[in-house]
């Protein structure tokens, strides 16, 4: 990954739609051509690491073969790792195992002003363990294939995008969840994303340029149980939980920048998405009560059933037509200091779980979320798209060449109508409980602070450097007066860095208060603070160089804020004492070597 920039706040809707959050965009390293009248460019590098946490282990490789005009480049790579080990003498934490492989092959093509790129690969994923979840992966593969183009015109600039991915996906139980000697509860899913993105940039004036853009995205997915030969209540037929599922989005978009003088600038812009989705009818693994079961034993209520014949009994086609809006507004005070106001109307689709997972049962819908609580979840079929309204402001101050120091903050405050959040319509044994997802009014606010400085630059000692971030946050459920989930508390990461000629050094310190405030209705975990330090260093001999850290120095117990809860380490303790948050790794040697050629 050659680039990412992040847009925090009220962010330009060409920069993507579909979301009320902020907006990553990540570019991969540009391939790479020979100079002009130059020889045939070759170039490679191969690396390799290791954790000492989970006894993890990966080597990558990369390899490019060019002229001035066509370019062929080579990735891939793979890795494995074990349980990590939790921080303070704490025990191994079950279900963090991986193991995982990637492969790419990029052509690309250029001549003065346009440059074509194709790049073709796969993934094979054989499993990777779920703390925090009920299930785990068992295999994953997927494909894919994208194609890049950028070119300019007398009048601007063109970039045209490409994609298409299929991605076949397992899930059953790992070892650590009592593997599947038994059958275990096979889950499976092919799914196929695919689209194109088109925009062009167009200069009307010295001052005034225009973006316009149209793009496509398609998702289509099937996701199905097969039944569990011997297991009554897995069986006898296929659990059909997502039959067909589609969602379709086009979007269109403008965008007007113009700087109305060297101080002042805006940025004015609209979008609009119309998602199309739908899914086909679904089935339980059995339609009769008792699951399948003899009339010999006691009869058992199958909600299932009941649910998938009122699910295939309604419309189960939706469309969704939004509309996002963004205005911002730059102030250029100095070369030292500037300031951005913006104001965006944000709006998200439901996903198809969101709307069309329709089992009720107990062990249906525990099978549903991806939100770490190990709670269980419903769709509705009427959920009504997020929209936010959000307002922020970003100040920057910096030195004029923008290289030795900068500080910059960004408040933001917004407001989402129809929120996507949930309410409680059972208990789940194990004290979790079955929700279904909901739509409701919500606030959330908070600001990031981020520095950087460099201190000193001596020519015998060496350069020295600092830096920061800080993040705060807060979210409410405006009808219950609950917070929002996965609502990250006060937290910082600081660091010093140095450079000796080719001796690189770092001493990072992550810190985090305690997370007081969570999600009553999910039974989200509380976490206590800590201070985490992190040591590292490196080495680069011509072409070869040497990393070496160590990751939570002090070994020091930590639980992730994030992290959701423990429920592989819960189940192995057979549900004996009460679910907790998910512990963090404990201290990790790290070593890495590259060499490049």
């Amino acid at each position: 990954m050659s680039k990412a920039q992040v847009f925090a706040g009220a962010t330009p809707v060409s920069v993507g739609g579909d979301g009320i959050g902020g907006t990553i965009l990540l570019e991969s390293a540009p391939p790479a051509f020979a100079s002009e009248g130059a020889p045939t460019l070759v170039t490679g590098a191969l690396s390799t690491y290791y954790r000492s946490v989970s006894g993890a282990v990966g080597a990558s490789g990369t390899a490019t073969i060019a002229s001035s005009a066509l370019s062929l480049r080579y990735d891939g790579g793979g890795s494995r790792a074990n349980n990590y080990k939790s921080g303070g003498d704490g025990p191994t934490v079950r279900s963090t195992e991986y193991a995982t492989q990637n492969h790419a092959v990029t052509f690309a093509a250029r001549d003065d002003r346009d440059l074509l790129t194709i790049e073709a690969g796969g993934q094979v994923m054989p499993y990777q363990g779920f703390p925090n979840l009920p299930m785990d992966l068992t295999d994953n593969r997927g494909v894919f294939v994208n194609g890049h183009y950028t070119g300019g015109f007398d009048w601007g600039t063109v970039e045209a995008r490409a994609y298409w991915r299929r991605t076949l996906h397992e899930m059953n139980f790992l070892q650590d969840k009592g593997g599947s000697a038994n059958g275990g509860m096979p889950m499976n899913t092919d799914a196929t994303d695919a689209g194109y993105s088109l925009k062009a940039t167009i200069p009307l004036s010295e001052t005034d340029t225009v973006r316009v853009g149209t793009e496509l995205h398609h998702y289509a997915l099937d996701d199905w149980w097969p039944a569990v030969p011997g297991n009554a209540m897995m069986g006898p037929l296929t659990f059909v939980n997502i039959n067909d599922g589609r969602r379709d989005r086009l979007s269109n978009f403008a965008e007007w920048e113009s700087k109305w003088t060297p101080a002042w600038s805006t940025v004015l812009g609209v979008r609009n998405d119309v998602v199309w989705s739908g899914v086909g009818e679904v089935q339980p693994y059995s339609w009769e009560d008792g699951m399948g079961m003899g009339m010999g034993m006691m009869a058992m209520a199958n909600p299932d059933a009941d649910a998938a014949r009122a699910f295939n009994g309604r419309d189960r086609d939706r469309t969704d037509v939004n509309v996002d809006a963004t205005a911002l507004i730059r102030f250029k005070a100095s070369e030292t200091n500037s300031y951005e106001l913006g104001y965006a109307r944000k709006t998200r689709s439901p996903n198809l779980y969101e709307r069309f997972a329709w089992g009720t049962g107990g062990m249906s819908s525990a099978m549903i979320g991806w939100f770490g609580d190990a709670n269980g979840y419903v769709g509705d079929p009427d959920l009504k798209p997020e929209t936010a309204h959000t307002g922020s402001v970003t100040a920057s101050w910096h030195d004029a060449a923008h290289s030795a120091w900068e500080v910059r903050v960004t408040p933001y405050y917004s407001y989402v109508e129809d929120y996507i959040d949930v309410d409680r319509l059972a208990n789940l044994p194990g004290g979790f409980t079955q929700l279904r997802f909901a739509n409701h009014d919500a606030v959330l606010y908070g600001a990031n602070l981020s520095a950087r400085a460099i201190v000193a630059d001596d020519p015998v000692l060496g350069r020295f450097g600092v830096s920061g971030s800080v993040g705060w946050v807060r979210g409410r459920n405006q009808d219950s007066g609950d917070a929002l989930y996965h609502m990250a508390p006060l937290n910082a990461a600081l660091g010093l860095n140095h450079t000796l000629g080719s001796w690189f050094s770092a001493v990072e310190l992550r810190l985090s208060v305690e997370k007081d405030r969570v999600s009553s209705i999910r039974g989200e975990p509380t976490t206590p603070g800590f201070g985490l330090l992190d040591l590292r260093t490196g080495y680069q001999w011509e072409n070869v160089r040497l990393d070496f850290g160590i990751e939570n120095l002090f070994d020091q117990r930590n639980y992730q804020p994030l992290g959701g809860v423990g429920y592989a380490d819960y189940l192995a303790a057979g549900g004996a004492s009460p679910i907790g948050p998910l512990p963090g790794p404990g201290r990790s040697f790290n070593a890495g070597l590259t060499v490049k050629f």
